[in-house]
């Protein structure tokens, strides 16, 4: 099935999906950017989208708190249009701008990590203040540049640092990170980069992990959550292009999303699932988890859990 049937089809997302219904309608508002020309090493991250909605008619609209969603309004918007990726990155920059302004809670999919830098543009437009980045991830993705590519999967997040709402590093905060490139280390070690690493993490429990965030961004009224798939063990997502052992447990990140949405949300995404790298997609079926937790955890401040 073809994306542009399934966004028309209110089966997916547990049967909450809106098809036709407005950004200013929606409780939640899905888009996504199959897009992975920026990846450095293993593609296949443009399946994930569909992938991903393929098994969303199979679950309940309900959390695993025992709560239940149902009867909210999902409006998933498919894919953003384009063919090249400058036509895919100014739609998303279009779509999150809008999204942001009408305030609208949202999931981007995507994708490799790539995508999110049209995203992180989008809400920097939108807003009149500054905003914090969490990002949750086995990479720093703090290169200038990959392969000449300034705008690659590893570069997300230097791009950032140079929107006019991202006062500095402070604004940043990485999570799960047990990977550095070469180029990263002197630009990390005179920024002060905020960094609690997958070894750290574990070693002072997630609890003090989300005590630490939650100092951190303590007068921030707009926060954003980028999350790569890779942050997993890949014992537990082995569908990415660039695994790296000694990740998060899934009851680590499903905790840590927890405690994180205690925090002013605005919007999440989550990126670099690539299907064909796992016959059984775990990484897919995590990504679905994620996802509906999410959307718990930010409904459940609006009062709109059962």
């Amino acid at each position: 099935m073809e994306v542009s049937e399934l966004i028309k089809d209110p089966g997916i997302w547990a049967g909450q999906n809106k098809p036709g219904m407005t950004i200013e309608e929606a409780d939640i508002v899905v888009f996504s950017i199959p897009y992975d020309g920026g990846v450095s090493f293993r593609a296949g991250a443009k399946d994930g989208p569909e992938a991903l909605r393929e098994i969303t008619y199979t679950i309940a609209p309900t959390t695993e708190a025992f709560e239940s969603f149902e009867g909210i309004n999902v409006v998933d918007l498919g894919d953003v249009p384009g063919k090249s990726r400058d036509e895919l990155f100014a739609s998303a920059e279009k779509i999150t701008h809008d999204t942001v302004k009408a305030g609208k809670f949202f999931v981007m999919i995507g994708g490799d990590h790539s995508v999110t830098i049209p995203v992180h543009r989008g809400i920097d437009n939108a807003l009149d203040e500054p905003f914090g980045i969490i990002h949750i991830d086995a990479h720093f993705d703090l290169c200038s540049e990959m392969n000449g590519d300034v705008l690659s999967h590893g570069s997300t997040e230097r791009r950032a640092l140079e929107l006019k709402n991202i006062s500095g590093a402070e604004s940043l905060f990485f999570l799960g990170i047990r990977s550095v490139e070469t180029q990263e280390l002197e630009f990390i070690r005179e920024n002060n980069i905020n960094c609690l690493s997958a070894k750290d993490m574990s070693e002072i429990g997630i609890e003090a992990v989300i005590s630490k965030v939650k100092d951190h961004f303590e007068g921030y009224k707009n926060i954003y959550i980028t999350l790569d798939i890779d942050c997993l063990d890949p014992a537990y997502a082995p569908g990415t292009g660039t695994p790296q052992f000694g990740g998060l447990t899934p009851r680590e990140l499903l905790t840590l999303l927890r405690g994180l949405f205690d925090l002013p949300i605005l919007g999440m995404d989550i990126v670099e699932i690539a299907p064909k790298l796992d016959n059984s997609l775990v990484a897919v079926f995590a990504a679905r988890k994620i996802v509906t937790e999410c959307w718990g955890h930010y409904l459940r401040k609006q009062g709109k859990l059962k």
